[in-house]
């Protein structure tokens, strides 16, 4: 069976991306998000986000009619859900994923299912997320079978597919990776292959839904040890004096040795949170995947003591200055460098518990963004000259290539990314 239109639910960093590629294929794509903001300016021919060529691809998708943005789901042959999976707000020291953006979508798309449907969970998931989500479809949809009622026989195939790509490189990784595909069925699988071929060139993996989910929680955990290492490192380097990257840049000269840069911390949606997706199935056995966590959200108030340590030194040869009248600037908001996106940043959360302590002034440079999300609307956003200008102390937390273009010269720098 044919896909002729396809439904994206979800219309941010990954989602919309994936239904412009299927937009350009010539693909009727029905865009889906509760963001009006979002939906107008999609239909508009514009993008909500920054990532490289997708602002041409959307323009062309919807000047040709292929792509369409709206608020509430309509029928169509394929269904990808491509919504967060956040936290609980609970006080557990392991937090547990929150499905209800999930949930929401599941009970969305279900009035407008029919037989012959596919319906893919893109969103990075716990273990077991795929299956939920067809049991609430079923619960939805009495009248239509789902895969684990009715096996190869199911009126509607379900999988899961998640995302692998990286930010700022998102229109050619979603072309040229290879994509696991986890479909409840054989069927389910062979299905979703059939409509990821639509624009993917890479290889499509067949595998169970379990193991689908886990495949990206490991990839993401991988990293985050990896980068545990390095951030664990160059504190250790910082109480022994040595320099962190001299020393590891020493130390990958070794051929099988490739360690990672450290930095404020990890953010984003993916390394920051995937782990704890393991780490909550499975706490006891989870030990290394949870240590690693620890060092990483660890990181950002390391940073923040030694921004405090830069306050007293400057104090101490300026005592005719004021602390009020100290002004801080931090280089960078975003999770990695130049992008846009601010989601677990730790770049973001070092600034506003610097904004929290500090009785002066504080700047932020984010060259990415040109207004900041209320939640920090305190926080002053400036420019590279002025912050060069106005600051006495300089806190580098992201390495966005204006910095490297544009370095700081000055006694009061705590540098996060060694490249002042």
């Amino acid at each position: 069976m044919s896909f002729n239109t396809i439904s994206v639910v979800g219309l941010g960093y990954i989602g919309l991306p994936t239904a412009a590629m299927f937009a350009s294929r010539k693909k009727k794509v029905i865009g889906v998000d509760v963001n009006q903001h979002a939906v107008d300016t999609i239909n508009r021919g514009e993008i909500h986000i920054v990532e490289p060529e997708l602002d041409m691809i959307v323009h062309a998708a919807v000047k040709e009619g292929y792509l369409n943005a709206t608020l509430s789901p309509e029928q169509a042959d394929a269904f990808l859900i491509a919504v967060p999976t956040p936290f609980k707000n609970n006080d557990s020291q392991i937090p547990e994923p929150d499905l209800t953006y999930i949930h929401k979508a599941s009970e969305a798309i279900a009035p407008v299912l029919k037989k012959g449907d596919l319906v893919i969970l893109e969103s990075t998931s716990p273990v077991g997320a795929t299956e939920q989500m067809a049991g609430w479809l079923a619960a939805a949809r009495p009248d239509l079978s789902f895969p684990q009622q009715a096996g190869e026989n199911a009126d509607v195939n379900i999988a899961h597919c998640p995302e692998r790509v990286l930010p700022g490189h998102v229109v050619r990784e979603l072309v040229e990776n290879d994509r696991v595909i986890g479909g409840m069925t054989a069927n389910c699988s062979a299905r979703a292959v059939e409509l990821y071929k639509t624009f993917v060139q890479g290889e499509c993996v067949i595998t169970n839904a379990r193991t689908a989910e886990m495949a990206k929680l490991t990839e993401n955990s991988c990293r985050d040890v990896q980068i545990a290492f390095a951030n664990e490192l160059s504190i250790i380097c910082d109480k022994l004096d040595i320099n962190v990257w001299e020393l590891i840049s020493l130390a990958n000269r070794h051929p099988r040795i490739n360690i990672l840069q450290p930095g404020p911390g990890v953010g984003g949606h993916c390394i920051a949170v995937d782990p704890w997706f393991i780490v909550s199935k499975t706490p006891e056995l989870s030990k290394l995947i949870h240590t690693a966590r620890k060092v990483n959200d660890g990181k950002p108030y390391w940073v923040i003591e030694k921004v405090k340590l830069s306050i007293e030194r400057f104090m101490q040869l300026h005592p005719e200055r004021a602390v009020k009248d100290v002004t801080i600037a931090c280089y960078g908001l975003a999770f990695k460098p130049d992008i846009d996106d601010l989601r677990e940043s730790p770049a973001l959360n070092i600034t506003r518990e610097l904004k929290a302590y500090h009785a002066g002034r504080l700047l932020a440079v984010e060259p990415n963004v040109t207004q900041l999300p209320k939640s920090i609307s305190e926080i002053e956003l400036v420019d590279l000259e002025v912050a060069h200008q106005s600051a006495d102390i300089h806190v580098l937390l992201v390495d966005h290539k204006e910095f490297k273009l544009n370095k700081v010269v000055s006694d009061y720098i705590v540098d996060t990314k060694g490249i002042w």
